[in-house]
């Protein structure tokens, strides 16, 4: 009996007791407080990642094709000295034909991290990032800023440079190979001078 009874003691224990389980899902962990959202950039602080894919296309085009012909006669005057001049004529005539064009192209793709800096009053985030790559002696630094809507960032937290409101790329790059590509001052005067 007293083994029936420590044991139905033990049993009653352990239906009395509340049991505790955890979850692998933290709510702490998670902005929006709902593990059915994405993980997407929406406050201060938060980082986006951008794909940057930047292209430009420019062509000009002129042509000009200008004649101009004239012609002059005059013969002697009235009067003793006028009417010794004898008769004179003069013709000629001008052309100036000319074309020209220029094109232009530019290709710029790359992806970086941005970090939100400040949530407009409707709900747009500002962002601002930079990224410098230092390789053979060879710099390079992208910079970026601009203003991006919520709706527009993906589910994976990147969005696309085409959709930054009032976009700042800039890229700029320094080194031995591209200080090979500049002109040299003997070249620069002679483009002054001629």
């Amino acid at each position: 009996m007293s083994r029936f009874t420590a044991l139905s003691c033990i049993l009653l224990l352990v239906i009395t007791t509340p049991l505790a389980a955890e979850s692998l899902w933290s709510e702490a962990k998670t902005p929006t407080g709902s593990m059915y959202s994405d993980k997407k950039a929406m406050q201060a602080g938060d980082i986006v990642t951008i794909i940057i894919e930047e292209s430009a296309v420019s062509k000009q085009q002129a042509s000009t094709d200008a004649k101009k012909d004239s012609s002059l006669k005059a013969g002697p005057g009235v009067g003793p000295l006028l009417k010794n001049i004898p008769l004179f004529d003069y013709s000629g005539g001008d052309s100036v034909k000319a074309s020209g064009s220029s094109t232009r192209s530019s290709a710029f793709v790359t992806r970086m991290s941005a970090v939100v800096t400040k949530v407009m009053d409707n709900g747009n985030l500002e962002i601002e990032g930079t990224r410098f790559v230092e390789t053979n002696k060879e710099k390079a630094q992208v910079k970026l800023t601009g203003i991006i809507r919520r709706q527009d960032i993906s589910p994976d937290n990147t969005i696309s440079s085409a959709y930054i409101a009032n976009a700042q790329i800039t890229h700029t790059g320094s080194g031995p190979v591209g200080s090979r590509q500049k002109e040299g001052i003997v070249s620069r005067i002679f483009k002054v001078l001629f």
